[in-house]
């Protein structure tokens, strides 16, 4: 089997028709504008480090919200990537765009051109927190355009957001619930990051929003993450992806690169307590926890955090953490030896 590779192109506030109170696209993105005609320069250059043997490419529109263009530059963008899925060069396109940018014809539009994947930046399904985030549509907007979404046969990624103005873990927590609900193929999960010439930035300074601090963000990242895991829907992304811009602290106000592979230490470690606290006499034994394939460091946590934190809680002489295949995402296992 191929191994999945996105090619993707941002465009930002490129189609856009609303000013969320958190969006600053060129600090996000890292591009100050988008030019139509650099994608087939962009696309070419990705596709050169494509091994076609043992990969299988995807276009992917990122960044703006897609089916808000224009449709006659909508079109044009999609033309260009028939060409490509002509040539057998991508396999596929996905887009990212807004729920109240949804309609029959416009995804009869995208089926028709190679689009397999819809991602929507639902963010949240409380009206309050939209309408204080400014985001110009409600939760029954999100609902409909994720079930229009899945009738249309599309894959369906449902986007959020943790810390909005005036959300609560209460909020978030629903939100991943109903993203599950509506049978939503994958999530991402993105805490909210205060970027400078934003409305939320003004309402910090004005002490009307107050940003999470980064052990908020683990926690109420961690406690979506679990819904999704009890769900069986994967997250395919914590946080917003590296960039020289957000590499600078100037730039932002409460960014952590490391977001995500916390918020999944934290979710195995909410675990491990469960299975220990439901042993018995482990006092001076050894803990051996089992996980899937690729997760001993997420279960170790970051500088063996969770090890040192639960061997001292626990008093056991030592901590391992083995993987098997026959384990998938967070489920994890424990064995107690002399």
């Amino acid at each position: 089997m191929k191994k999945h590779v996105n090619i993707p192109i941002f465009i930002p506030f490129y189609g856009c028709p609303n000013a969320c109170v958190f969006c600053n696209q060129v600090k996000i993105t890292g591009k100050p504008s988008f030019e139509k005609q650099s994608v087939i320069k962009d696309i070419d250059a990705a596709l050169s480090t494509v091994d076609n043997n043992n990969q299988e490419a995807e276009l992917a529109f990122f960044g703006g919200s897609f089916t808000a263009l224009p449709e006659k530059e909508m079109l044009a963008l999609l033309e260009i990537s028939d060409r490509y899925i002509a040539a057998g060069k991508i396999s596929c396109v996905r887009v990212s765009t807004r729920p109240d940018a949804i309609s029959e014809r416009i995804l009869g539009v995208l089926a028709d051109h190679g689009v397999k994947t819809v991602e929507l930046g639902i963010q949240s399904f409380s009206d309050r927190v939209l309408a204080a985030s400014n985001r110009g549509h409600n939760a029954l907007t999100s609902e409909n355009a994720c079930n229009a979404v899945k009738a249309f046969g599309l894959k369906l990624i449902g986007q959020m957001m943790i810390g909005l103005p005036f959300s609560t873990p209460e909020d978030e927590i629903y939100t991943a619930e109903r993203i599950c609900g509506l049978k939503a193929d994958g999530a991402r999960v993105y805490p909210t990051v205060v970027f400078p010439d934003t409305a939320l930035m003004r309402m910090k300074n004005g002490g009307i929003y107050s940003p999470l601090s980064t052990e908020d963000a683990i926690t109420r990242t961690s406690d979506v993450l679990d819904v999704f895991a009890r769900h069986s829907v994967p997250v395919i992304r914590i946080g917003l992806c590296a960039n020289e811009t957000l590499s600078d602290n100037r730039y932002h106000d409460n960014y952590h690169p490391s977001i995500g592979e916390l918020a999944m230490s934290r979710l195995y470690l909410k675990s491990m307590r469960r299975l220990l606290s439901e042993a018995k006499d482990i006092k001076g034994k050894e803990a051996c926890f089992t996980v899937a394939k690729g997760r001993i460091s997420q279960a170790i946590g970051q500088k063996r955090s969770n090890a040192v934190l639960l061997k001292e809680e626990y008093k056991f002489t030592r901590l391992s953490v083995i993987e098997s295949p026959e384990l998938n995402g967070y489920e994890i296992t424990l064995k107690i030896n002399p």
